[in-house]
């Protein structure tokens, strides 16, 4: 008979509301946003910017900024309730069970210290979370191994380098192996090829698709760009206003979207030739998050909006695997 630990969610998160206070009043970044995370899926998180998906990923490690507050709703990871976290124990959860992957890799790297310190620094660490006796030459070793797992050529020249003698791609990869020194249950990777060109991009995708297989972590993918998300996860969680509007199977989603807003994301995405469309604009502008409309929140947006929609947030319906949050689709009395 399966434990119950086999059950538990690597990441869930329930009805998790954030705002941010601003000299123009409070933002209301995330409302009510829930999701699950098993071990070894990756998922992305897709939208437009502003829609809230890196609060959502910053919320989980609990890396918000200081004018931000957690106003209601829960945060799980493994079990183990992140929202009430304090000093020593929030200190190991971000060290021993997640991992973030920033938009700039640079901003992830001391650029005074050669990358063997930081890796190094990282893995004492870890070795002092884990009770170990930390011995450099073993540890260095180690270090060596990661930045062969993720594919960097002369890793012995690469740990004597500072980051400015790196190339972006260079530096996203020593991030990666950093993270993979951690041996993290959770790897959330924030925008990580935004700075990088297309090959580079390919590149890190592929590897991070690679390791997550290897190593069964979750991952946690936040992009803007359906064809990355469809790339490199197995879900797609579409965020819209700070609410999740759509989540399914990467490839139920492509071939199926059942939100105006998630099939609009798709049609907007520039097609192999010519023949096969125009590009599609969403129309319309994000909404004001000071004052967000009632409602559905894409309603000012949608060519479907009906009278409901002005009035009254749709609920999640399931619907073929997923579940997208649309009167559409349903739940007009619920």
């Amino acid at each position: 008979m399966a434990t119950q630990q086999s059950t538990i969610p690597t990441v869930s998160v329930q009805n998790l509301s954030v705002s941010y206070t601003t000299v123009y009043g409070t933002v209301r970044a995330l409302n009510s946003v829930s999701l699950e995370i098993q071990k070894g899926e990756s998922i992305s998180i897709v939208g437009e910017s502003g829609c809230g998906k890196s609060t959502l990923g910053h919320s989980i490690v609990r890396l918000l900024s200081p004018n931000a507050n957690i106003d209601s709703g829960t945060i799980e990871l493994e079990g183990k309730d992140v929202v009430k976290m304090k000093g020593a124990e929030l200190t190991h959860m971000r060290g021993l069970d997640a991992f973030m992957i920033f938009q700039d890799p640079l901003n992830s790297l001391n650029p005074v210290k050669r990358v063997d310190v930081q890796l190094l620094e990282a893995l004492r660490m870890r070795y002092k979370l884990e009770g170990r006796t930390f011995v450099e030459e073993e540890a260095y070793k180690e270090a060596e191994d990661k930045l062969t797992d993720v594919r960097m050529p002369d890793p012995e020249k690469i740990m004597t380098r500072y980051p400015h003698q790196l190339s972006g791609g260079q530096i996203q990869r020593v991030v990666i192996s950093m993270g993979l020194l951690m041996r993290p249950k959770l790897l959330i990777a924030d925008e990580p090829t935004s700075a990088l060109d297309v090959t580079i991009q390919a590149q890190v995708l592929m590897l991070l698709r690679e390791l997550q297989r290897t190593y069964q972590m979750s991952i946690i993918f936040i992009t803007h760009d359906i064809n990355v998300a469809y790339a490199v996860s197995d879900r797609m969680v579409v965020m819209y206003a700070g609410e999740v509007v759509e989540s399914n199977a990467s490839e139920s989603m492509i071939r199926t979207a059942y939100h105006p807003y998630a099939q609009a994301l798709i049609k907007s995405v520039p097609r192999t030739t010519k023949k096969e469309g125009r590009l599609t604009a969403i129309a319309g502008s994000p909404p004001n998050m000071l004052h967000p409309p009632a409602g559905c929140r894409f309603n000012p947006r949608c060519q479907y909006a009906m009278d409901i929609c002005r009035v009254k947030s749709p609920p999640p319906v399931r619907k073929e695997g997923g579940e997208v949050r649309c009167f559409l689709h349903g739940g007009s009395d619920s």
